[in-house]
């Protein structure tokens, strides 16, 4: 049995991490195994390249470099935790994925489309999310709450990329959904924390129980047969 890959997506600022940490908690609690993990990061490497990426001492990289660390720490996150998971038929939930490269590095850094999906099929071997969660929000309430979040350590590199970056980046996320809605579940991000965690959980489920259970389904009653 194949797990499933719920990704959470959207510009900084938009919550997309506390959602991903709520859903996980509730999924475990109910004894669905599950793995919540992000990107760039997830394993040691990733990690490391998630450093380079974030610190505002690397300085202006150029775009293609940008583009090939991400894949870099992708391709190890995906062959060392995320496709274990999924083959384990966990129920992985990514804060970020394929999607946020097209979104920041095509969108925001006019790196060619194609040339990003090409890469992000070679980095995941063609692994795709089976839902993405889109935390739509305004670029100014979205940088506020960054602002307020990073305190007094600061903007990290990506933060301060500045507002037109961000309005295209968030253009190119909408773009994405309105090209996939069957995938994309749109929700908006200035919405209360708690109203946002029930249109997700409520999805999750639906998804869970329309997958094959493991022998003897998960231990928790609450889990659906």
């Amino acid at each position: 049995m194949r797990g499933l890959l719920l990704t959470l997506e959207g510009i900084e600022g938009s919550g997309k991490s506390t959602q991903a940490a709520a859903l996980a908690k509730d999924l475990e609690s109910a004894g669905v195994p599950v793995l919540l993990t992000r990107e760039p990061g997830g394993v040691p490497v990733a990690e490391t390249i998630r450093k380079v990426l974030l610190n505002p001492d690397s300085g202006s990289i150029q775009p293609i470099t940008e583009v090939l660390l991400f894949m870099a720490a992708r391709s190890e996150h995906v062959a060392q935790s995320v496709r274990p998971a999924l083959e384990a038929g966990q129920v992985v939930i990514c804060d970020r994925f394929t999607d946020a490269t097209l979104a920041y590095q095509g969108g925001g850094r006019s790196v060619p489309d194609d040339l990003i999906r090409r890469l992000n099929d070679l980095s995941t071997g063609g692994i795709q999310p089976d839902r993405t969660y889109l935390l739509d929000l305004e670029v100014p309430l979205g940088a506020e709450r960054a602002q307020r979040r990073s305190g007094a350590a600061g903007k990290d590199r990506i933060e301060r990329s500045g507002a037109e970056f961000f309005d295209a980046v968030r253009r190119r996320y909408l773009e994405l959904a309105a090209r996939e809605p069957e995938r994309f579940l749109l929700l908006r991000g200035n919405e209360s924390i708690a109203d946002v965690a029930r249109l997700i959980r409520e999805d999750a489920w639906s998804l869970i129980r329309s997958r094959a259970l493991p022998p003897g389904g998960w231990p928790n009653p609450r889990n659906p047969k």
